[in-house]
């Protein structure tokens, strides 16, 4: 079985535009074996944890997935997919 290609759409989550991944969260409640991981942005020059820009939604373990399309349905902004 070939390793899922999960991705994220940081326009609808994260990066300060959409759902801010602190609120949220659905997906990594949403997934059993804990593919995702959230995080503090690593691009951001003086990290601020208050700013929404700063946050965002890892795919970091995609082997661990089983295709079980629990985060995709968990989105409310539809900002996952799998392939």
């Amino acid at each position: 079985m070939r390793t899922p290609r999960i991705s994220i759409d940081y326009a609808r989550c994260g990066d300060g535009r959409g759902v801010d991944p602190r609120s949220c969260a659905r997906c990594l409640q949403a997934c059993a074996p804990a593919v995702f991981l959230m995080h503090e942005s690593f691009d951001r020059p003086e990290p601020d944890p208050l700013d929404p820009q700063a946050w965002r939604i890892t795919v970091m373990w995609p082997t661990l997935c089983t295709r079980c399309m629990g985060c995709v349905t968990a989105c409310p902004a539809r900002a996952i997919t799998v392939k």
